[in-house]
């Protein structure tokens, strides 16, 4: 068996090798796993790093701390990294070839969710091949709470997962959704104990490592095929309405009252 190794990609990333198991640990606990830019950065590096290991046979997500897989961006940096329409797209570019690479990758993943798994968290599950997640576990798209309007791509995973009519309640209601209701939704494959998990996606990973590589690819590429959306989408206009979220007054009180810990007053302009 080989001897377990880490490496940290910064101050709030590891990479860890255990045998077959390439674990990707988001580690900002303070923040419950909010993801900084450098986080983002970060997702794409560690990928290629298991990726060119020929003994990595399955990729597993989790967030360190035992309270979130992923609590969602780090809000507090928006001031400068999303202020502006140039630093918008910067970021989503940023943030959707972190996703894209997640969900290309060439091994199979699993997001091993405990706790909060919210807004860009639930982005970086959904990326993944599946979701085992505990009881108390809790996922949201608080995006209408704050002012904020997702794109076309970024939205088009959430909808193939769980279909139009989940995606818009989601979206819509920002509200707080238990394990059974997103296990209802299709939004996560398992639920296990708290005390389970561990144990449990261990075991999944022992399983998928004595598979054929080259037939779980072949599986992951083809179910990624069937369910691409149509090309007759109007990208332009849907294009349109995010950015007049960002240029939106609800915007810029979305992030103060988040960072002064209030309720926002929106009034839709």
């Amino acid at each position: 068996m080989s001897k377990s190794k880490k490496v940290a990609y910064g101050d709030k990333m590891i990479a860890q090798k255990d045998g077959a198991v390439g674990w990707m640990i988001f580690n900002n606990p303070d923040r419950h796993n909010a993801l900084s830019v450098s986080m983002w950065q970060a997702i794409p590096k560690i990928l290629d790093d298991f990726e060119a290991d020929e003994n990595i046979r399955v990729i597993v997500l989790k967030g360190a701390g035992g309270k979130a897989f992923i609590s969602g961006a780090d809000i507090s940096e928006f001031k400068e990294s999303r202020a502006s329409t140039d630093a918008v797209t910067r970021y989503d570019e940023m943030v959707q070839d972190a996703s894209d690479r997640l969900n290309a990758a060439n091994r199979p993943t699993i997001a091993m969710i405990r706790g909060y798994c919210m807004g860009g968290g639930l982005a970086v599950a959904i990326s993944c091949d599946m979701r085992i997640a505990t009881q108390n576990s809790r996922f949201a798209i608080p995006a209408a709470k704050l002012g904020i309007g997702y794109r076309v791509k970024s939205l088009q995973p959430l909808v193939s997962l769980v279909g139009p009519s989940f995606a818009k309640e989601i979206l819509i209601t920002a509200r707080q959704f238990d394990s059974d209701e997103a296990a209802t939704m299709g939004l996560i494959n398992r639920i296990v104990g708290e005390d389970e998990l561990e144990n449990y996606v261990a075991d999944y990973c022992l399983r998928i490592a004595e598979n054929a590589p080259l037939s779980m690819i072949t599986a992951k590429r083809s179910v990624e095929e069937i369910t691409r959306t149509r090309a007759d989408l109007d990208h332009e206009m849907c294009e349109s309405l995010v950015e007049k979220c960002f240029a939106s007054e609800d915007y810029a009180e979305g992030r103060r009252a988040f960072m002064e810990k209030r309720k926002p007053d929106f009034h839709g302009r």
